[in-house]
């Protein structure tokens, strides 16, 4: 059974996923997220072979930037967690997407260090995810306890701060002082939250069929397509785009 067939079910029972099955227009926004960060790190990479200047760390426009396009894939992970446990998921199949993910987090944690030593992903968004799936998975089913405690660890890790964290040991639980010098730093505290209030998200796209995002189920198929495999695109794009960069610049 297809997601579109669960949305053309009489409006009188609650839309039913079962295993494997996919909501077109959630690929759609993947694929979307996936164009947005495409592009902020081809600006980061044309800074990297001094093509620009632009301040990322500091400038206001920069960090709206990054932080709607990180809220973007965390609460659709949260959505994520809500659309397999409608639909049945076996914990196997969990724990082997969560595994992938982590696994892809050491892998640009050992890339990162290959290009900045310095300054290397010690604790970026894959390894964010990975941790938050988990912390998130039991509540899946709990959208209000979800919402609340997405809130509470939003504000906490906005609000407070602590030097007994700065340092990778604690610093990847947040509360830093300042942003350590990394080229991707995104603490549990606060951005795990964002996950937590993506399964509240979820909870309340499937009350109502998806019906507000369902204009873009007529998407092209291809970028469905492309939202279905996120880590994959996520992991090939920079040595991609940095490899087309420098092929470029050196001429």
């Amino acid at each position: 059974m297809t997601a579109a067939r669960d949305a053309m079910r009489p409006a009188a029972r609650p839309a039913q996923a079962t295993p494997g099955a996919r909501v077109p227009a959630i690929d759609v926004l993947r694929a979307l997220a996936l164009f947005a960060m495409i592009g902020y790190h081809f600006a980061f990479d044309l800074r990297y072979f001094g093509v620009i200047r632009t301040d990322f760390e500091h400038d206001p426009v920069c960090l709206a930037v990054r932080g709607a396009i990180l809220t973007s894939f965390l609460l659709l992970a949260g959505v994520s967690l809500v659309l397999a446990s409608r639909a049945g998921v076996a914990p196997a199949r969990f724990w082997r997407h969560v595994g992938e993910i982590a696994g892809c987090a050491l892998l640009v944690s050992a890339g990162s260090y290959a290009l900045f030593e310095q300054s290397y992903i010690w604790f970026g968004v894959l390894h964010a995810i990975a941790v938050a799936l988990i912390l998130a998975r039991p509540f899946a089913q709990r959208p209000r306890l979800a919402a609340a405690i997405g809130v509470v660890v939003i504000a906490a890790g906005a609000l407070l701060a602590n030097p007994a964290f700065e340092n990778r040991a604690l610093g990847w639980i947040g509360f830093m002082t300042s942003k350590p010098y990394t080229e991707d730093y995104v603490p549990l505290f606060p951005w795990a939250g964002v996950v937590f209030v993506g399964i509240a998200v979820g909870h309340l796209l499937a009350r109502q069929r998806f019906a507000s995002i369902a204009a873009l189920n007529r998407a092209p198929a291809w970028l469905a397509a492309l939202g279905r495999h996120t880590l994959l695109v996520y992991m090939i794009h920079q040595p991609i785009l940095l490899g087309a960069l420098w092929l470029a610049l050196r001429r």
